[in-house]
């Protein structure tokens, strides 16, 4: 095995087609194609089933996906740390959907305008999913409302604060005014998937109203919780930052549910230049970055 190799199959496994990784490699089709062979000949097992031109995984190639995550990001790390002054190479970032598109936005392209070698790459998905793919090094880092539902307790995460977000419980424009659960009339909340730390805060909220959980449509963007919020059936929780970037917010009732935290969150002894240089962008640091030391009273 070399790392060409396993990159080459990462990717084939990430996109689950040989014509799509071919052409996020930068490669001919058949040079992909002949790679995996020869690595699955070098291993002695199939480590994918052709349906088609559908990639799967095999067992065997479930395995190695593990360890060539674990190996690739290993690999990146040692490059990055034979030059500490100076963030280059890649830097896998994950973020919520709205942590994305209200507060990235301006760090990240600082961070770019800074340090142009750096390549960045950033991926959204709900709170616990994030941490799971830092600790499984298929990100190095994330973005994440804390805690995120779900989470080993004893996850072997460092976690930095970085903002504080209010967050809103969104209600239909009709509603009547609310001051405590038990004035709330719509009992199925608009909500992304298992794993996000708001619908956690917004399902445990509803639940004072009756003692049972809410009913939840799950949904893949702000925009359609906010329209279904909007159709009158729904509550949806959407943070004060996401409510501040619409042009035109949608007329509903808005309701206070208080603070939540945004952390930065890495394995534990990680640290490279690129992670130190988002760091410093994310804490609007103008100097030279250096890593920062994670707040005590957030340590896993």
């Amino acid at each position: 095995m070399d790392l060409v190799a396993l990159e080459i199959f990462r990717t084939v496994a990430h996109e689950g087609s040989v014509t799509r990784a071919a052409e996020r490699l930068g490669r001919a089709q058949s040079n992909v194609t002949t790679r995996v062979q020869q690595l699955e000949e070098q291993l002695g097992a199939a480590l994918f089933l052709r349906e088609g031109r559908r990639m799967v995984l095999t067992p065997a190639g479930a395995t190695l996906q593990g360890y060539a995550e674990r190996l690739l990001a290993l690999a990146e790390e040692a490059r990055q740390a034979l030059h500490p002054g100076t963030p280059a190479g890649h830097l896998r970032i994950g973020a919520m959907e709205s942590t994305a598109a209200a507060r990235l936005p301006a760090p990240l392209a600082q961070l770019h305008a800074r340090w142009p070698a750096l390549v960045l790459e950033l991926r959204t998905a709900p709170s616990r999913q994030l941490v799971e793919q830092v600790l499984a090094h298929e990100l190095d880092c994330a973005l994440v409302a804390w805690p995120p539902p779900g989470l080993d307790e004893e996850a072997p995460v460092q976690r930095t604060p970085v903002w504080t977000e209010s967050l809103l419980l969104a209600l239909p424009a009709s509603h009547p005014p609310v001051e405590t659960p038990a004035d709330l009339r719509v009992h199925t909340l608009a909500a992304f998937a298992h794993g996000c730390t708001y619908r956690r805060i917004g399902e445990d909220w509803m639940r004072q109203a009756t003692g049972q959980a809410p009913q939840v449509l799950e949904l893949a963007s702000y925009p359609a919780i906010l329209a279904c919020v909007a159709g009158g059936r729904c509550a949806g929780v959407v943070p004060e930052a996401m409510v501040d970037l619409l042009h035109t917010p949608p007329a509903l009732r808005w309701v206070p549910l208080g603070p939540c935290d945004t952390v930065l969150v890495h394995r534990r002894g990680y640290a490279t230049p690129a992670l130190a240089a988002l760091q410093a962008a994310l804490h609007g640091a103008q100097d030279t970055p250096s890593v920062l030391a994670p707040d005590s009273s957030l340590r896993s």
